[in-house]
Protein backbone atom coordinates (compact mmCIF):
# COMPACT_ATOMS: atom_id res chain seq x y z
CA UNK A 1 0.00 0.00 0.00
CA UNK A 2 1.61 3.65 -0.84
CA UNK A 3 0.64 6.26 1.12
CA UNK A 4 1.48 8.17 -1.65
CA UNK A 5 -1.69 7.00 -3.06
CA UNK A 6 -3.61 8.60 -0.89
CA UNK A 7 -2.68 12.35 -0.58
CA UNK A 8 -5.42 13.57 2.04
CA UNK A 9 -3.88 10.96 4.55
CA UNK A 10 -1.15 12.87 4.74
CA UNK A 11 -0.12 15.50 7.39
CA UNK A 12 -3.09 14.19 9.49
CA UNK A 13 -2.72 14.55 13.42
CA UNK A 14 -5.86 13.79 15.14
CA UNK A 15 -9.60 12.75 14.14
CA UNK A 16 -12.36 15.28 14.71
CA UNK A 17 -14.81 15.12 17.35
CA UNK A 18 -14.20 11.45 17.11
CA UNK A 19 -16.64 10.68 14.16
CA UNK A 20 -15.73 6.96 12.63
CA UNK A 21 -17.09 6.41 9.32
CA UNK A 22 -16.93 2.32 8.24
CA UNK A 23 -15.51 1.11 5.23
CA UNK A 24 -16.56 -2.37 4.85
CA UNK A 25 -14.79 -3.94 1.57
CA UNK A 26 -14.68 -7.27 -0.71
CA UNK A 27 -14.07 -8.53 -3.70
CA UNK A 28 -15.69 -10.52 -6.80
CA UNK A 29 -13.89 -12.68 -9.29
CA UNK A 30 -10.21 -12.79 -10.57
CA UNK A 31 -7.88 -12.87 -13.22
CA UNK A 32 -8.41 -16.00 -14.49
CA UNK A 33 -12.49 -15.40 -14.22
CA UNK A 34 -12.65 -12.86 -16.95
CA UNK A 35 -12.78 -9.98 -14.12
CA UNK A 36 -12.00 -8.63 -10.56
CA UNK A 37 -14.17 -6.16 -8.78
CA UNK A 38 -13.58 -4.66 -5.25
CA UNK A 39 -16.35 -2.88 -3.64
CA UNK A 40 -15.89 -0.64 -0.91
CA UNK A 41 -19.20 0.50 0.99
CA UNK A 42 -19.51 3.46 3.56
CA UNK A 43 -21.95 2.91 5.92
CA UNK A 44 -22.91 2.53 9.47
CA UNK A 45 -22.76 -1.26 11.08
CA UNK A 46 -26.19 -0.22 12.74
CA UNK A 47 -27.32 0.59 9.31
CA UNK A 48 -25.72 -2.99 7.49
CA UNK A 49 -27.04 -4.96 10.38
CA UNK A 50 -30.84 -3.55 9.87
CA UNK A 51 -30.74 -4.29 6.15
CA UNK A 52 -28.97 -7.52 6.50
CA UNK A 53 -31.98 -8.25 9.56
CA UNK A 54 -34.60 -6.84 7.14
CA UNK A 55 -33.28 -8.93 4.37
CA UNK A 56 -33.18 -12.36 6.51
CA UNK A 57 -36.82 -11.72 7.63
CA UNK A 58 -38.04 -11.57 4.54
CA UNK A 59 -36.42 -14.37 2.69
CA UNK A 60 -35.84 -16.85 5.34
CA UNK A 61 -32.01 -16.67 4.55
CA UNK A 62 -30.05 -18.16 7.84
CA UNK A 63 -26.37 -19.02 6.58
CA UNK A 64 -24.24 -16.16 5.22
CA UNK A 65 -25.62 -13.82 2.45
CA UNK A 66 -23.38 -14.07 -0.97
CA UNK A 67 -23.62 -12.41 -4.34
CA UNK A 68 -22.98 -15.68 -5.96
CA UNK A 69 -25.78 -17.75 -4.14
CA UNK A 70 -28.89 -15.44 -4.73
CA UNK A 71 -31.18 -14.81 -7.91
CA UNK A 72 -32.25 -11.89 -9.23
CA UNK A 73 -35.29 -11.64 -7.22
CA UNK A 74 -33.37 -11.85 -3.48
CA UNK A 75 -30.59 -9.54 -5.53
CA UNK A 76 -33.11 -7.16 -6.22
CA UNK A 77 -34.89 -6.76 -2.55
CA UNK A 78 -31.71 -6.79 -1.12
CA UNK A 79 -30.46 -3.63 -3.63
CA UNK A 80 -34.11 -1.83 -2.84
CA UNK A 81 -33.78 -2.28 1.08
CA UNK A 82 -30.45 -0.84 0.80
CA UNK A 83 -31.40 2.17 -1.03
CA UNK A 84 -33.47 3.32 2.41
CA UNK A 85 -30.34 3.70 4.32
CA UNK A 86 -27.47 5.88 4.21
CA UNK A 87 -24.36 4.65 2.36
CA UNK A 88 -22.37 5.28 -0.38
CA UNK A 89 -19.72 3.09 -2.59
CA UNK A 90 -17.29 2.55 -4.47
CA UNK A 91 -16.19 0.02 -6.82
CA UNK A 92 -12.94 -0.71 -8.67
CA UNK A 93 -12.78 -2.84 -12.15
CA UNK A 94 -10.37 -5.19 -13.32
CA UNK A 95 -11.61 -6.54 -17.10
CA UNK A 96 -10.32 -6.20 -20.92
CA UNK A 97 -7.80 -5.06 -21.13
CA UNK A 98 -6.64 -4.19 -17.77
CA UNK A 99 -6.71 -8.18 -17.05
CA UNK A 100 -4.78 -8.99 -20.26
CA UNK A 101 -1.88 -6.94 -19.14
CA UNK A 102 -1.75 -8.82 -16.04
CA UNK A 103 -1.90 -12.04 -17.94
CA UNK A 104 0.66 -10.91 -19.90
CA UNK A 105 2.78 -9.08 -17.63
CA UNK A 106 2.87 -12.39 -15.10
CA UNK A 107 0.78 -9.94 -12.11
CA UNK A 108 -0.88 -12.58 -9.74
CA UNK A 109 -4.32 -12.11 -8.72
CA UNK A 110 -2.88 -10.48 -5.52
CA UNK A 111 -1.31 -7.78 -7.52
CA UNK A 112 -5.05 -7.38 -9.57
CA UNK A 113 -6.61 -7.43 -6.19
CA UNK A 114 -4.85 -4.74 -4.20
CA UNK A 115 -4.55 -2.05 -6.85
CA UNK A 116 -8.81 -2.53 -6.80
CA UNK A 117 -8.14 -2.26 -2.71
CA UNK A 118 -5.87 0.91 -3.72
CA UNK A 119 -8.01 2.76 -6.01
CA UNK A 120 -11.29 2.11 -4.03
CA UNK A 121 -10.26 2.93 -0.82
CA UNK A 122 -8.28 5.76 -2.13
CA UNK A 123 -11.11 7.48 -4.15
CA UNK A 124 -13.31 6.93 -0.70
CA UNK A 125 -11.32 8.72 1.75
CA UNK A 126 -10.92 12.62 -0.02
CA UNK A 127 -14.86 12.49 0.62
CA UNK A 128 -14.71 11.00 4.48
CA UNK A 129 -14.21 14.85 5.68
CA UNK A 130 -11.57 14.07 7.94
CA UNK A 131 -13.80 11.14 10.04
CA UNK A 132 -11.56 8.40 11.24
CA UNK A 133 -12.27 5.33 9.55
CA UNK A 134 -12.57 2.06 10.18
CA UNK A 135 -11.57 0.00 6.89
CA UNK A 136 -12.60 -3.40 7.61
CA UNK A 137 -11.80 -6.33 4.67
CA UNK A 138 -13.04 -9.98 4.30
CA UNK A 139 -10.32 -12.39 5.53
CA UNK A 140 -10.93 -15.07 3.02
CA UNK A 141 -9.84 -14.25 0.14
CA UNK A 142 -5.97 -15.20 0.71
CA UNK A 143 -3.72 -16.83 2.93
CA UNK A 144 -4.25 -15.16 6.52
CA UNK A 145 -0.78 -14.16 6.56
CA UNK A 146 -0.85 -12.43 3.23
CA UNK A 147 -3.83 -10.68 4.11
CA UNK A 148 -1.91 -9.85 7.02
CA UNK A 149 0.14 -7.81 5.36
CA UNK A 150 -2.13 -6.30 3.28
CA UNK A 151 -4.07 -4.58 6.72
CA UNK A 152 -0.51 -3.22 7.85
CA UNK A 153 0.32 -1.69 4.78
CA UNK A 154 -3.16 0.14 4.84
CA UNK A 155 -2.59 0.88 8.41
CA UNK A 156 0.70 2.32 7.69
CA UNK A 157 -1.04 4.49 4.86
CA UNK A 158 -3.80 5.76 7.61
CA UNK A 159 -0.98 6.26 10.23
CA UNK A 160 -3.70 7.38 13.48
CA UNK A 161 -6.16 8.46 11.05
CA UNK A 162 -8.08 5.71 11.33
CA UNK A 163 -7.83 1.65 11.47
CA UNK A 164 -7.75 -1.00 9.20
CA UNK A 165 -9.14 -4.54 10.59
CA UNK A 166 -9.75 -8.21 8.88
CA UNK A 167 -12.98 -10.06 9.77
CA UNK A 168 -15.04 -13.05 9.08
CA UNK A 169 -17.40 -12.28 6.31
CA UNK A 170 -20.25 -14.72 8.07
CA UNK A 171 -20.05 -12.03 11.03
CA UNK A 172 -20.05 -8.91 9.14
CA UNK A 173 -23.02 -7.50 7.60
CA UNK A 174 -21.42 -4.69 6.38
CA UNK A 175 -18.79 -7.39 3.96
CA UNK A 176 -21.65 -9.54 3.13
CA UNK A 177 -23.60 -6.54 1.72
CA UNK A 178 -20.25 -5.39 0.12
CA UNK A 179 -19.78 -8.55 -1.27
CA UNK A 180 -23.41 -8.60 -2.98
CA UNK A 181 -22.21 -4.86 -4.99
CA UNK A 182 -18.90 -6.67 -5.68
CA UNK A 183 -20.53 -9.60 -7.38
CA UNK A 184 -23.03 -7.58 -9.12
CA UNK A 185 -20.40 -5.54 -10.84
CA UNK A 186 -18.69 -8.46 -11.57
CA UNK A 187 -21.58 -10.02 -13.51
CA UNK A 188 -21.64 -7.28 -15.26
CA UNK A 189 -18.19 -6.90 -16.06
CA UNK A 190 -17.70 -10.75 -16.93
CA UNK A 191 -21.00 -10.00 -19.34
CA UNK A 192 -22.56 -13.08 -17.63
CA UNK A 193 -25.78 -14.20 -18.42
CA UNK A 194 -27.55 -12.75 -16.06
CA UNK A 195 -25.47 -8.87 -16.73
CA UNK A 196 -28.62 -7.74 -18.31
CA UNK A 197 -30.59 -8.63 -15.37
CA UNK A 198 -28.19 -7.46 -13.06
CA UNK A 199 -27.26 -4.32 -14.88
CA UNK A 200 -31.24 -3.33 -14.28
CA UNK A 201 -31.16 -4.26 -10.82
CA UNK A 202 -28.52 -2.03 -9.58
CA UNK A 203 -28.80 0.84 -11.75
CA UNK A 204 -30.22 2.83 -8.42
CA UNK A 205 -26.97 2.21 -6.92
CA UNK A 206 -25.45 4.89 -9.47
CA UNK A 207 -28.18 7.33 -9.08
CA UNK A 208 -27.00 10.66 -7.22
CA UNK A 209 -23.69 9.26 -6.94
CA UNK A 210 -24.16 6.47 -4.39
CA UNK A 211 -21.87 3.83 -5.64
CA UNK A 212 -19.50 5.11 -8.18
CA UNK A 213 -17.87 2.65 -10.75
CA UNK A 214 -13.83 3.02 -10.85
CA UNK A 215 -12.09 1.17 -13.86
CA UNK A 216 -8.66 0.47 -13.13
CA UNK A 217 -5.76 1.97 -15.41
CA UNK A 218 -4.20 -0.04 -17.74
Amino acid sequence: MDAAKWPFTRGFVDPPGGVVVTLYCDESGGVSAGAMTFAAIAIDPSDANAVLARFRVITGLRGELKGSRINLTERGLLIEILMRHDFRGWVAIADGARLQQARQGGDSDLAVYSGLLDQAVGAFLPSSGGACVDIVIDEGRYDPNILSHVRRDIQASLGNWGQASLADSRRSAGIQIADVVANSYFNISARTDRAPRIAAIIAPLAENGRVKALALPT
